[in-house]
């Protein structure tokens, strides 16, 4: 093997040679942009909801809530159906677009549809920049949410199959990186641009155009994945990519791999259909609990609303949004620990751990709250202020290299080709449908349930993590095409799923055989 590469073991004890090539980093880079544009449009919102100039213009009620004292309770400042939908269009917006999505990454590849996601991006900042009323606002939000649909349909799919085995969970994870970093960078425009009256907020809303030009530019340059190539029947043009992205010429038992993924495949004519049979029950079910749970962790909550939830406690404006920037700072940190960390320790003990740390944090948030902040109280005294603040960072770091970037990434490696863009979809949607319900519901569970709302999400962190300890398997260093063999067959609950698929199988043939015999014989 030469210098600077690595193996990858094959099923037949063979060996996929692989380099990390410059042009493998680079795709990556270039496609995980998709993730920056979806970080900066979960961290935006927030800061301008929290803005009296943006209030004033779109949210008139809300603005006299939140600057009139006594009127309203300090949880129900910010409860109000048109300012959640703001922030939610998007979401029910990228749920509808991911059925076109699937349909565009398998038929026109992952590249293509990284291109289109990049329009509809430019196509929401546009409108949003330039927004003169709430109709304006939300249209430009729903095209913003089409891009998201798209952009989150692919770029997994293209970083888990560009990537080398042994580094897939680190590459894969730059998507995540990439929105922590657009939380992070929205988090302090909007802590610049809360000082520029009364236009500030659009400035937040238009500086958006940055990922959105920087993903759209990347499609066009980056090559779309051996995978998809092969699988749209283009094998030479699949090959030299193949060739390219290892690094070597040695590439012929990869390739017959994924071609014998890709013919197998083809014979697929509904993968929707095919994604509900009993052979493919551990991957749907995994996919789909994974998204559910991430949302129940209460993160986007956090994310989504940081400035408002820090503005409700008693923080002032720029102590609250210079709050969020400090909980995005630890967002983008611990999304680099599980860069590192992912492909050494391994998937299921990065969550487990995680569990413990965000049910001790929210826990400790709920009493303090409890306790502390009354209805019309004045907010936290400077100590207790600085302990949540400690302890929603405690939070973040702890989702952000585990529930965050894997909850993408298990999803995206563990279907098999046939159904891999379906699967894809089901993924995406289920997040997109959950992540909208919880922006839709958060500000006004906030109101009702008050502090109680911490110990609703630490319930359910309980409820995930024991999920994980007994039914998600180790994925870590398992190559994509062999998930089914080396994972789900080896699984103490899963396996029965996947054996009892193969004996139905195999009776159907033998069936079928005698069938044919008889005919034969009449």
């Amino acid at each position: 093997m030469p210098a600077g590469g690595f193996a990858v073991s094959a099923p037949t004890g063979t060996e996929f040679e692989a380099k990390i090539t410059p042009i493998v980093i680079i795709s990556c880079i270039m496609a995980a942009t998709g993730g920056l544009m979806f970080g900066y449009d979960v961290g935006v919102s927030g800061g301008v909801t929290s803005m009296n100039d943006f209030l004033r213009k779109f949210f008139p009620k809300v603005y006299r809530r939140k600057n009139e004292t006594g009127l309203e309770s300090n949880y129900c400042k910010y409860d109000n159906q048109g300012l959640q939908l703001f922030t939610s269009s998007l979401y029910l917006a990228g749920l509808t677009a991911t059925f076109f999505a699937s349909y565009t990454t398998r038929r026109l590849g992952r590249r293509i549809t990284m291109l289109i996601a990049g329009f509809f991006f430019i196509g929401g900042v546009i409108f949003n920049g330039a927004a003169q009323d709430l109709d304006m606002l939300i249209v430009g939000r729903i095209l913003l949410g089409c891009g998201v649909g798209f952009a989150n349909q692919a770029v997994p799919l293209f970083l888990s199959e560009i990537a080398p085995t042994r580094i897939r969970g680190g590459l894969n994870i730059l998507f995540q990186l990439n929105i922590t970093i657009g939380i992070l960078f929205a988090n302090l425009i909007n802590y610049g641009t809360s000082k520029i009256h009364p236009w500030g907020w659009r400035l937040s809303l238009a500086l958006a155009g940055i990922p959105a030009f920087l993903l759209t530019i990347g499609a066009l340059f980056v090559v779309d994945t051996p995978n998809s190539l092969i699988e749209r029947g283009r094998l030479e043009q699949g090959r030299a990519v193949l060739s390219r992205i290892r690094g070597t010429n040695n590439v012929d038992a990869e390739f017959e791999e994924i071609v014998q993924a890709s013919n197998a495949a083809r014979q697929v004519k509904h993968p929707f259909r095919n994604l509900l049979k009993r052979r493919n029950r551990p991957q749907l079910v995994i996919a789909i609990v994974m998204q559910i749970f991430q949302q129940f962790t209460g993160i986007n909550a956090i994310m989504f609303y940081s400035p408002v939830l820090f503005n409700t406690l008693g923080f002032k404006n720029d102590a609250s949004l210079y709050s969020a920037v400090i909980t995005g700072a630890v967002n983008v940190v611990s999304t680099l620990v599980s860069i590192y960390s992912v492909d050494r320790v391994g998937r299921r003990a990065l969550l487990l751990e995680a569990g413990v740390q965000m049910f001790f944090s929210q826990v400790v948030i709920s009493v303090v709250l409890g306790f502390k902040v009354k209805d019309h109280s004045e907010g936290l005294a400077k100590g207790w202020a600085v302990l949540v603040v400690l302890m929603v960072c405690i939070f973040v770091s702890a989702f952000a290299w585990s529930w965050g970037p894997l909850g993408w990434l298990i999803p995206s490696e563990t279907f098999p080709l046939e159904t891999r863009s379906a699967g894809q979809s089901v993924t995406v949607c289920t997040n997109l449908l959950f992540t909208f319900v919880i922006a839709q519901a958060f500000l006004s569970m906030l109101c009702h349930m008050k502090y109680g709302i911490f110990a609703f999400f630490s319930g359910w962190v309980v409820i995930m993590s024991i999920f994980v300890l007994f039914f998600l398997p180790e994925t870590k260093n398992v190559p994509i095409e062999e998930m089914t063999e080396r994972v789900w067959k080896q699984h103490w609950f899963w396996k029965r799923f996947v054996e009892d698929a193969e004996q139905e199988k195999l009776e159907a043939v033998v069936n079928n055989g005698k069938a044919a015999k008889e005919v034969e014989s009449a």
